[in-house]
């Protein structure tokens, strides 16, 4: 198991520190990451936190998830490594002929 955990269904308003705090309670957190939109910098809903090792992840997972923070009841397991996207996919481009000037 690893130790890094997947926190979602955050309030807008949790930060870093709230996550240290709370996960803290269960372990030794390495590292939080609130992630946050490129576009606006405000938070996306979801972080990641590390904890010190699978035991402790383990336990931040069975006290937190579920639980509510903020108003909003939690969403804790473990981080899943991110999926590679095939090129083209998304990419929030319109369908109209690839930006060409026609005039």
């Amino acid at each position: 198991m690893s130790n890094k955990l997947f926190v979602g269904n955050l309030s807008f308003n949790v930060t870093e520190n709230d996550l240290q705090d709370a996960f803290g309670a269960h372990g030794s957190v390495v590292e939080t990451n609130l992630v946050l939109d490129r576009m606006t910098n405000r938070p996306r809903g979801f972080a990641f936190v590390t904890m010190s090792s699978p035991e402790e992840a383990q336990k931040a997972i069975d006290a937190l998830n579920g639980k509510d923070l903020d108003g909003r009841a939690l969403t804790v397991n473990v981080a899943r490594p991110r999926e590679e996207r095939p090129a083209g996919a998304g990419g929030g481009r319109g369908g109209f002929g690839g930006g060409r000037n026609r005039y």
